[in-house]
């Protein structure tokens, strides 16, 4: 009976776990923010997550700040002069039916001066501000995504091979 109790209080908090990585903040479903752990002397890192626009007008990240490092800033990887390079942004629109995915490669938020390593299983906040629907405080987890090879996403290895 005390093994039946443990496996159900098990998988009620892994479900609470997997529910409470989702949040709302007003129109905007913010789906599984989470980093990549880093080895300690890494001084910079990323978050990435999926945004998804339920209202019906289009919406805008506007700032992220954490405690998890010295600035945080919203970033894209464009093309210049032949090369991929990182660059600032003001601002992510989120426009109705059309997910806003930040991913590795591309869109991201850019975490610079790391107050300490992103160690995989650990988690840190991270608050976002939207234009219309406000700010939230989200829990960043830390993890290595399955389908990893050597950091990165192997569907992103495919995109580069053809």
């Amino acid at each position: 009976m005390n093994r039946y109790l443990f496996l159900l209080a098990a998988a009620f908090t892994l479900a609470s776990t997997a529910l409470a990585h989702d949040y709302m903040q007003g129109d905007i479903h913010i789906m599984k923010p989470w980093s990549r752990p880093l080895p300690a002397v890494s001084v910079n890192g990323a978050a990435y997550m999926t945004l998804v626009n339920k209202g019906k007008a289009t919406d805008k990240l506007i700032s992220i700040s954490t405690p998890a490092a010295r600035k945080a800033e919203l970033h894209n990887h464009i093309l210049e002069s032949g090369m991929m390079k990182m660059r600032p942004v003001d601002a992510m629109a989120i426009t109705p039916g059309e997910p806003l995915v930040m991913q590795s490669g591309g869109l991201h938020i850019m975490l610079m001066g790391l107050a300490e390593p992103l160690v995989e299983g650990n988690s840190f906040p991270l608050t976002l501000t939207f234009e219309r629907a406000g700010s939230i405080e989200v829990k960043v987890m830390i993890f290595e995504p399955e389908g990893t090879d050597h950091g990165h996403m192997k569907h992103d290895k495919k995109k580069e091979g053809g």
